[in-house]
């Protein structure tokens, strides 16, 4: 069953996996419980409903690993900087899809519910980029640097994306941050209408993204708008081999199936 809105847009999932990642090389063929790490990503988005959910990889193992588990591949350059450039030429060799999900390939419990609630933003035809956004609940998360953070205005668009906490909460000390002000946490999954997905590529690094080294910057320096819809639901990424070893016994139990 394709996942189709009023509009009956035709929806593209699409999965990033490279094999030459700096800190887990191979990362998308790990075990976990018995399944590839791209293996539980595909399964997971397959239960959103997509129109149709496809990996994009540089690499034939990768390749062989779909075609082994009865997924559906597509070959990319290995010269892409990012996720969003790969799927840019996946939907160029696949037209006909008027959006386009990224799916990180290191979420490998990823709810399909945040992509549903993700497709939902599209609903409105004035949407042409979205994310995911959730509450901050800890000082932890506030101030590790390694946690994009995101402002929204009234619209429900991003504003801005940082690595700092962001706005500075002034005459209050940090360890009160949290009771004077709602923060938000990005979730690093993206929609593109497909034109969009098309533009946004073509766009040189821009000094904000330089900067922080977040690719979302470039786009709101270009004057794109990114819509936010609020998840609740937490996501694990595995960017180390020490966060696979942090994934405890319960959670494999969870995903055996």
């Amino acid at each position: 069953m394709e996942n189709k809105n009023e509009q009956n847009l035709k929806i593209l999932g699409v999965i990033p996996a490279r094999y030459a990642s700096t800190r887990f090389p191979g990362k998308p063929l790990v075990d976990i419980a018995g399944k590839t790490m791209i293996q539980r990503v595909f399964e997971q988005a397959k239960k959103a409903n997509l129109s149709r959910v496809v990996v994009a990889t540089d690499d034939e193992r990768i390749a062989e690993e779909v075609v082994k588990f009865g997924g559906d591949f597509v070959m990319t350059s290995p010269i892409h900087q990012s996720g969003t450039d790969r799927c840019a030429e996946v939907v160029q060799k696949l037209p006909g899809f008027d959006i386009v999900i990224n799916i990180q390939g290191d979420e490998p419990f990823i709810d399909p519910e945040q992509i549903a609630l993700l497709c939902s933003c599209f609903a409105n035809k004035e949407v042409k980029l979205a994310t995911l956004i959730k509450k901050i609940k800890d000082s932890e998360e506030l101030f590790n640097n390694n946690i994009p953070k995101v402002l929204v205005n009234t619209n429900a668009e991003a504003v801005y994306f940082s690595r700092h906490p962001i706005p500075f909460i002034r005459n209050t000390e940090k360890e009160n941050w949290l009771n004077a002000y709602q923060f938000y946490k990005h979730i690093g999954i993206y929609g593109y209408q497909t034109a969009t997905l098309l533009e946004i590529t073509k766009l040189k690094p821009s000094s904000l993204e330089l900067a922080e080294s977040l690719e979302q910057l470039r786009w709101i320096e270009n004057g794109f708008k990114i819509n936010t819809k609020i998840t609740e639901v937490e996501t694990l990424s595995i960017d180390t081999p020490e966060d696979l070893k942090k994934i405890n016994a319960k959670t494999f139990e969870n995903f055996k199936s």
